[in-house]
């Protein structure tokens, strides 16, 4: 279930540090009754961060195999070792 604060809580500035870290999801806070910003850890943004990276390239990389942008494996391995000497 979210955490839903009133904007007026983000004052205690050390309690609202804690309870980021605390919390597994991002922290919603309010303002006069509406949605206004959401917060969260410098941990679970960077988390957040990687995730979107790792889905902008399995999508990227799904555009490639649908487009034919593929190499045969074991070629692509075959001409790395010749060009390195492995």
């Amino acid at each position: 279930m979210p955490k839903i604060i009133p904007i007026r809580d983000l004052k205690n500035t050390s309690e609202i540090s804690q309870m980021c870290k605390e919390e597994t999801e991002p922290i919603y806070v309010t303002k006069n009754g509406y949605g206004d910003m959401v917060i969260m850890s410098m941990k679970m943004y960077e988390e957040k961060m990687f995730m979107l990276d790792v889905y902008n390239k399995l999508i990227a990389s799904e555009e490639q195999i649908t487009e034919g942008k593929i190499l045969d494996g074991d070629n692509s391995l075959k001409s790395i070792r010749k060009k390195y000497n492995v």
